[in-house]
C-alpha cells in the first residue's frame, strides 16, 4: 500500500475545505446562460449579452489570481489563445478578485483575455458555482454557444488540461 505524507494529506484536506461544493443548481448543458454586468480588467463593464451571437464564449471560473493552479490554467489558455480566436471563441475568466488584482495577474503572465471581477459573487452564484459563504469560486468552465445556451460544462476542471479540453470542445462547435 502506498504511503501518503502528512503534508500531502493536509494539502488535500486544505484544498477540499477551501473549495466550495457545487450547488445543486449549477447550470447544465442546454440551460440559458444568465446575463450579467461586471467590471473587467480592461476598465470596461462586461455584459454577457454584448457577446452572445458573436462567437462561442468560454466562461471559466477560478479561485484566485496568481496561485499555482489558477496560473497554470490561465497560462494554458493564454498559450492556446490564437487557436481559440481561430475557432471564433471569446474567453472570459471570472474570480472574486478585484480589477486591480486582475490587472497585475494579466501583466505578470501576459494574458491576452479579459478577467472579470465578480467581487459581489453575483455571477458565480447565477451559474451555481458559489454561495454567499464561498471564499472563492469553484473551478468550473462553461462554453456558451452563439444562441446564449450552455453548450458545455466541466465541473471538475484540471488546470493543466483545461485548454486542450476546450480546444476539442470548440473545434466541434459551429464557429
Amino acid at each position: 500500500m502506498a504511503r501518503t505524507s502528512i503534508p500531502s494529506i493536509l494539502l488535500l484536506l486544505g484544498s477540499t475545505l477551501l473549495t466550495p461544493p457545487l450547488r445543486a443548481d449549477v447550470l447544465k448543458v442546454g440551460d440559458k446562460a444568465p446575463d450579467f454586468s461586471v467590471a473587467a480588467s480592461d476598465g470596461t463593464m462586461v455584459r454577457l449579452k454584448d457577446y452572445v451571437g458573436k462567437g462561442n464564449i468560454v466562461l471559466y471560473f477560478y479561485p484566485k489570481d496568481d496561485t499555482p493552479g489558477c496560473t497554470k490554467e490561465a497560462c494554458g489558455i493564454r498559450d492556446a489563445f490564437d487557436e481559440f480566436k481561430g475557432l471564433n471563441a471569446i474567453v472570459l475568466g471570472v474570480s472574486f478578485d478585484s480589477v486591480e488584482s486582475h490587472k497585475k495577474f494579466i501583466g505578470k503572465y501576459k494574458l491576452p483575455f479579459v478577467l472579470l471581477a465578480d467581487v459581489d459573487k453575483k455571477v458565480a452564484k447565477a451559474y451555481g458555482v458559489a454561495t454567499d459563504n464561498s471564499r472563492v469560486a469553484r473551478r468550473v468552465t462553461f462554453v456558451i454557444d452563439k444562441q446564449g445556451k450552455i453548450a458545455y460544462v466541466n465541473p471538475r476542471v484540471n488546470p493543466a488540461t483545461n485548454a486542450a479540453e476546450l480546444r476539442t470542445v470548440l473545434s466541434g462547435m459551429t464557429p
